[in-house]
């Protein structure tokens, strides 16, 4: 699924990105969460992983924002943090 929308500038663009895929996962949880990114509109090529990702060690995905300092953190409330914390 493709999202068109406008913001004054790239961080605005991530934070508003962010939200609607967070929004969008609540409305609807089969969609991949971890699948989302933000690119401008002409340059699909330049698209930007917008969430971390990163495995833990019970095979689930970070579901923090991508680079986000600290621990890791599993979706849902009390979800499994792993890593390094804020070393």
């Amino acid at each position: 699924m493709h999202l068109g929308f406008t913001a004054p500038g790239p961080a605005q663009a991530r934070e508003l990105a962010v939200g609607y895929a967070e929004a969008l996962s609540l409305l609807r949880p089969e969609l991949a969460l971890g699948a989302a990114a933000l690119s401008p509109a002409d340059a699909w090529h330049r698209a930007e992983r917008l969430f971390c990702g990163a495995v833990g060690p019970d095979a689930e995905h970070c579901v923090d924002v991508a680079g986000h300092p600290g621990f890791h953190h599993a979706a849902g409330p009390g979800g499994l943090g792993w890593g390094d914390g804020d070393s």
